[in-house]
């Protein structure tokens, strides 16, 4: 299994791409982070990797898995993310 990428590694491969300063490509990512932060109630799209979009849960019933017994899980807000159809075809194929 590949070794999972780390934020210095992506931090790098950006500064080496596009020939700015690792400070310069630090501070792109965390700027994209921002925007989604900020963004993600009104969905937010990065063309060619996704969507984020905020989806309220229903409340359900749950099990407590030390009693058994019935719980019921309130309703929430959660971000979700959808990967884009590119993507899809380029990591796992047609």
């Amino acid at each position: 299994m590949a070794k999972q990428l780390t934020k210095g590694d992506i931090v790098d491969h950006l500064a080496k791409k596009t020939g700015v300063t690792k400070k310069v490509a630090n501070e792109m990512l965390a700027e994209l982070n921002s925007l989604v932060y900020k963004n993600a109630k009104k969905d937010f799209t990065i063309p060619g990797l996704g969507k984020f979009t905020v989806v309220k849960r229903k409340k359900r019933t749950g099990r407590n898995p030390q009693t058994g017994a019935a719980i019921t899980i309130p309703a929430k807000n959660v971000v979700k993310f959808k990967v884009a159809k590119q993507v899809q075809d380029a990591v796992v194929g047609k």
